[in-house]
This record gives C-alpha cells, structure tokens and sequence, in this order.
C-alpha cells in the first residue's frame, strides 16, 4: 500500500505563451509519518523520436510531510529552446510531472502538451524560423497519463515483494511425474478401446442396412407381382363384363340399359385411377 497518494493536479495557467512559466496546484495525502521530503520534478519531453533532447524543467523538495491531505504549489521554468530541435517546437509533445521518495519514483502523472501559433494565417503558412514570441502552448489538462510503482518507504514491511514467498512444503511432495505418465497411457488406451468400439458398430449398422435393403428389394418385387396380378385379374373382369353386355345386346337389344352398364363400368374405373395416382407420388480525475 502506498503510504502518499496523488489526489489531484491543476493547471492553473492554462493555455498560456511558449515562454510563460508553468504552474501546478498539487493535492496528496499521507498516511504515516515520513522521515524524509518527497521530491518533484517536472520534464519536458523536446523529441518523440530520442530522449536527449528531454529537459527537467524544475525540482522540488516538499517536507516534512504532516499525516493528512496537503496542497502546495510547484512552478517551473520553460524549457530551453536551444536544447530542442527547430522541427520539434510546434506541435504535440509531452510533459512529466514526477513524485519520488528516497530516489525512488512512486508516482508519475503525463500531459499532452499542443504548442502552435496564436493565428490561423501562421498555421497556415508557418515561417521557416518558429516566431516564439507567438507560439502558445495549451496543456491537455483533461487527459492526464497516471502510472503509480510500488515502492519500499520508511520500513522493510513497505517494501514491495521482489520474489515469490518461499514454499517449504513443496520439497517434501512426492514427485508425481510417474503417476503423469500412467495417466496418459491410461487415457490413450481407452480412447483407442473407445474408437475400435465404434468402428465395430458402424460395421454392423451398415451390415444391417443392407440386409434391410434387400428385404425391401423383395418386398418392392412382390409389390409389382401383385400389382401386375391384380391388373390382370381386372382385365378379365371387365372383359367377362363386356362379353355379357355382347350378349345382352344380342338377347334383348335394350339400348338404354347397355349405356347405364357402360357408364357404371367407367365410373368404377375413375374411382381406381387416384389409388395408383398415391402410390407414384411419396480522464478523468487524478486519484
């Protein structure tokens, strides 16, 4: 646990000019009595792409420090123009502001920083040499990067654990590198005991299957035996029906009883028809 937390930071000037003094209003509490001061420091990063050009602005030292909430005032110093490269002053870069105890950083809080002309026309057309006099510089003061470290403050109880807490009990456990082992055998054989069980029973499904098919071969074939049977049995019927209706023609010569019977006769057929008919189809606050 930390002993001194970051409660809040305030810009207080903000935006100001590229040349004006930089001013924070810092809030922190303490929770034990500290034997030494907490030192600040803000930075200016002068190049994204190497940190020679980073610049400390100022350093504070800050005690004793009383048990509670404390609020004090840091400012610091612009940066040096001549330790940042001329292509690097305009635009966004970064600052660090930094709290540390005995030498040993617990806290660091970092600002986008935007530095550009105070007129539309110089953005526009920046001339080759930066005009410092009009360069202003605006702190995103909104969006801050906090990073907090454990850190050991005044007793060995603070300081952070570095290793693993030492386990004694684990050198007198049996080593079971063995039992690993056995288990995977064990494992691997019942998963081949598993797949030779399945492939026996694909095997006699598929046995099954076929045997069902051919029972249905024969009982398709004695479908159609029967259907060509019946069909038969059908003709003859209506031929026999015809030979009598010859003959009645023949014995009474009734003309309206030979249309009914040959009307009865279709009729009968047309009510068949649809029988076969079925079958076919199936940011934030700082803390």
């Amino acid at each position: 646990m930390s002993v001194v937390s970051l409660l809040g930071v305030k810009v207080l000037n903000n935006p100001a000019k590229f040349n004006d003094s930089y001013h924070f209003e810092i809030t922190f509490e303490c929770l034990e009595q500290l034997q030494k001061d907490l030192e600040w420091k803000l930075t200016y990063v002068g190049s994204a792409t190497s940190s020679e050009h980073d610049q400390e602005l100022d350093s504070l030292l800050v005690g004793p420090i009383p048990v509670g909430v404390n609020k004090f005032l840091f400012e610091a110093d612009p940066p040096d123009l001549r330790r940042i490269p001329s292509t690097e002053i305009l635009g966004v870069t970064v600052i660090l502001l930094t709290c540390s105890y005995d030498g040993r950083e617990f806290v660091r809080v970092g600002y986008y920083v935007n530095n550009e002309y105070d007129s539309e026309e110089l953005n526009a057309e920046p001339p080759s040499k930066p005009d410092i006099e009009r360069v202003k510089r605006n702190v995103l003061a909104e969006k801050p990067r906090v990073t907090r470290f454990a850190i050991k403050w005044d007793t060995e109880d603070s300081a952070p654990a570095e290793f693993p807490p030492e386990q004694p009990e684990a050198d007198t456990v049996e080593d079971d590198g063995a039992g690993y082992g056995a288990e995977e055998v064990e494992l691997e054989e019942g998963l081949k005991a598993e797949l030779a069980a399945e492939e026996a029973k694909a095997v006699a499904e598929g046995e099954d299957e076929e045997m069902g098919g051919a029972d249905d071969n024969v009982g398709a074939k004695e479908k159609e035996d029967g259907s060509d049977a019946g069909s038969e049995d059908l003709e003859a019927e209506s031929s026999g029906s015809e030979d009598e209706d010859v003959e009645e023609e023949e014995g009474e010569g009734d003309e309206d009883m030979e249309m009914g019977e040959g009307e009865q006769s279709r009729g009968s057929n047309e009510r068949k028809a649809p029988i076969g008919q079925n079958v076919e189809h199936s940011e934030v606050m700082v803390h």
